[in-house]
């Protein structure tokens, strides 16, 4: 049985960073050699001298939903505040969503949507809860089957709990990668937060291919670690789509002797879900609560951008599935002291 307690670290609560650097590529980046554990803090931008041509760099393209949304009670203007988070669509038209407060959402209950200002807009559509879900989800209609308009007119970017703070203007560009392109998911796969358009030309010109794939990273993905080991905890379910391009890619460039970069741990989840023990890869669509932790090794790529994780989360266990867990905790103590930016707006990771 592996404790949990195993990847706890102190941090700070000002290392949290709440907005985004200035720049995307203003991060810094902590360059971890995992095999002697040696380790130096370098700028994003500095990431193709870790490259050479022929190495490969395989991306999520999930693209963040407007997913979170406010309402009242419907009659009640001054009643009590919904607020849901859009999770899936169920075969019948209606949603599967996160609902708080969850002991005012019984079945029947009718919530009018509050626009962008906070108000209550006249003849404003509405969702019914239809019922409570095994999960603590719940199963709601909307008065208007069309999401996409109901997340323009109502929704809002889902940043994370830890940021302690609604989302703001710049967050509907600064949340989503450069590359983002399949709508669905309901976070940012955050370590590909700090690419820009010149960063990628610049690995193209150098001869890095490059390939991306999705997984439609989902609220759970937030959901603290609250068992006392690892083997109890339940993962939760993400979609996923690895292309045969995205496949093939990965599999050449290791045919080659050359090596993938696997940009954010759900680009490590998707390949892993689909790899074989040699690290052949397979192109496959479908669901995945795979769970990573120690003393798994990652079998699909070879060098790893991640972001600062929570302590004792599934992702920091995760990056202990390729480098030792002592060599990552003793880079994480040198990210304190140093004063780095840590979670989705932070800085980054790079395991070589």
């Amino acid at each position: 049985m592996l404790p949990v307690s195993l990847f706890d670290f102190d941090l700070p609560d000002e290392l949290i960073a709440r907005y985004p650097a200035e720049r995307r590529d203003g991060s810094r980046m902590l360059v971890l050699d995992r095999r002697s554990g040696a380790f130096e803090i370098r700028p994003f931008t500095a990431l193709p001298e870790y490259l050479t041509p022929g190495d490969a760099l395989v991306c999520n393209n999930a693209l963040v939903r407007r997913a979170r949304m406010y309402g009242r009670k419907e009659g009640r203007p001054d009643g009590a505040l919904f607020e849901l988070l859009l999770l899936a669509p169920d075969t019948d038209g209606a949603w599967n969503v996160m609902l708080k407060p969850g002991k005012r959402a019984t079945p029947g209950t009718r919530v009018q949507l509050l626009d962008a200002a906070g108000d209550l807009p006249s003849g404003g559509d509405f969702f019914t809860v239809l019922a409570k879900n095994p999960d603590n989800s719940y199963k709601i209609g909307f008065s208007d089957p069309r999401i996409e308009n109901l997340e323009m007119r109502y929704g809002h970017i889902p940043l994370p709990p830890y940021l302690n703070r609604k989302d703001e203007p710049i967050d509907a560009e600064r949340y989503q990668t450069v590359y983002a392109e399949v709508p669905g998911a309901v976070a940012a796969p955050t370590a590909g937060l700090h690419f820009t358009p010149e960063i990628l030309e610049t690995l193209r010109k150098k001869g890095v291919r490059q390939a991306a794939l999705n997984l439609r990273v989902g609220a759970g993905t937030f959901l603290p670690v609250k068992t006392e080991y690892a083997e109890e905890h339940r993962m939760h379910s993400e979609h996923f789509d690895l292309n045969p391009a995205a496949a093939e890619l990965v599999n050449a460039t290791h045919r080659q002797g050359k090596k993938v970069l696997a940009v954010g741990t759900t680009t490590v989840r998707t390949l892993e879900s689909c790899a074989a023990p040699d690290g052949t890869v397979t192109p496959r669509e479908g669901d995945t609560r795979i769970f990573l932790y120690p003393p798994y090794r990652i079998r699909s790529v070879d060098m790893l951008l991640t972001n600062f994780h929570l302590p004792k989360s599934t992702l920091l266990m995760l990056i202990c599935c390729f480098c030792d867990r002592e060599k990552v905790l003793a880079a994480y103590r040198y990210a304190v002291e140093q004063k780095m930016r840590f979670y989705s707006y932070g800085d980054c990771m790079l395991l070589k």
